[in-house]
């Protein structure tokens, strides 16, 4: 393999994306044979090395051992139409308290293949994608989808929240409807075809096989990008084409992967936006949950309003954060956010699992950067404008929940709170901190 070779088959790319730009309608027939051995081998370096193995117990470093020769071999399975992907290994995790999430994690010969066609797919629908999708895309992330809300609010006369809410979305994504999606853009059968193969893989679940025909594959590299496909036929295109052209008023989307809100001028508009959006999802497979979505009125008179009716303002959930009407130190309107209260107790429960479970394990000195890590990963979500008093609660009951744990460690010596903040003066855990200025990143959007 040659660096130019590598580099040639990312301008190619680049290429692709050049023209998917200029023709929106144009069918790519040619794509399968950008799956080479070079461009695999650049796909392999670029994934994570110390992810879990899959069902085939291969790490990143056994497969890398004799690479060269495992690419050639893949490289010649698809010509020829024998490959077939290895079933995921399903793993559940907490998902709140008293639900788990299914996890599935793909062999590394999958991850490999799964990169390249992302690679591909990204190239023709990032030109395609509408700038108020958010999720799961290069140079986009969740604070901007935030600033993009706080913004949307601020800055139009909005009166009214449509908050709707997918079942069980990944699991439920008909391969038939997104197939047919993916053929409005690809021509190309050998393409189509293996990312049919992914899709009909299926996974390991106590030793059992299941197959289905509905769900992108859960915790597959491929999942986030066809998820997008899906929703940028059924949702994103559909508003913008159909729905906003038709809106009274001000109207528009803020959607980040399965998780979207609209922000609407009229009541009466927003009701309509509301049934339209059930009868959508309903034709293509899919279903809003009744009891988590819900029109509501919200903006800068909802707190006059309120008042007036005598009941509480209302606030929305959005991407881990309640939104609420809020006013500044001048008396005028602003958005407030802090972290949701079922996120935050989920966080802090899994706080307190971690720390019980890892007490006896390792030493204080070996899990105390983990524990440093966990708490800055924290405060780089959820530290953004307006939430410090939540990230400072969070800081603080980690801090009492870390010293109860340390405390009851078997045949060890108790710590007093005195020795414990001599023991936080030498190791200091990280401070809550203001992290993103969402004002700032609203203005530079």
């Amino acid at each position: 393999m040659s660096y130019s070779e590598v580099k040639g088959t990312w301008f190619k790319l680049s290429l692709i994306s050049e023209r998917a730009a200029r023709e929106p309608e144009l069918q790519f027939t040619s794509l399968a044979h950008l799956l080479n051995v070079s461009f695999l081998n650049d796909c392999y370096s670029r994934l994570n090395r110390n992810k879990a193995v899959g069902i085939d117990n291969v790490s990143w470093a056994k497969y890398g051992e004799n690479l060269e020769a495992n690419l050639d071999k893949l490289v010649g399975k698809m010509k020829s139409k024998k490959y077939n992907p290895i079933p995921a290994k399903r793993v559940y995790i907490p998902k709140n308290e008293t639900e788990n999430r299914p996890l599935g994690i793909s062999a590394i010969e999958n991850k490999i293949v799964e990169t390249g066609i992302k690679h591909i797919l990204e190239s023709i629908y990032e030109e395609d994608f509408y700038d108020f999708s958010y999720g799961f895309r290069p140079q986009r992330n969740c604070h901007q989808a935030l600033s993009k809300v706080d913004s949307l609010i601020m800055n139009n006369c909005v009166n009214h929240i449509v908050e709707a809410d997918i079942k069980g979305f990944f699991d439920n994504v008909p391969h038939l409807e997104l197939m047919k999606f993916l053929q409005i853009r690809i021509k190309d059968s050998s393409l189509l075809h293996l990312i049919e193969k992914f899709l009909k893989a299926g996974y390991i679940d106590d030793n059992l096989l299941v197959t289905s025909e509905r769900g992108t594959p859960q915790g597959s590299i491929l999942s986030p990008i066809l998820a997008n496909i899906y929703l940028h036929n059924v949702l994103d295109d559909w508003f913008e084409k159909v729905v906003k052209p038709h809106i009274n008023g001000f109207c528009d989307i803020v959607r980040y992967a399965d998780d979207f809100i609209f922000v609407v001028q009229s009541a009466t508009e927003s009701k309509r936006v509301e049934k339209a959006l059930k009868n959508r999802f309903n034709k293509y497979g899919l279903e809003i949950h009744l009891d988590k979505s819900r029109t509501i009125s919200f903006g800068r008179y909802e707190q006059e309003n309120a008042k007036r009716q005598k009941r509480r303002p209302n606030t929305f959930d959005f991407l881990g954060f309640t939104h609420f009407c809020d006013t500044t130190r001048t008396g005028t309107f602003k958005v407030g956010r802090k972290t949701s209260r079922k996120k935050f107790k989920s966080k802090m429960k899994a706080m307190n699992i971690w720390l019980k479970s890892i007490r006896n394990v390792q030493m204080l000195k070996d899990w105390w950067k983990i524990l440093q890590s966990k708490i800055r990963g924290h405060f780089q979500y959820y530290g953004i404008s307006g939430n410090y008093v939540s990230i400072s609660k969070y800081y603080e009951l980690t801090v009492r929940l870390t010293k109860k744990w340390i405390n009851r460690r078997s045949q060890k010596q108790s710590m007093n709170w005195k020795q414990f903040n001599q023991y936080l003066e030498k190791y200091p855990l990280p401070k809550p901190k203001i992290m993103f200025n969402l004002y700032a990143l609203s203005h530079s959007m």
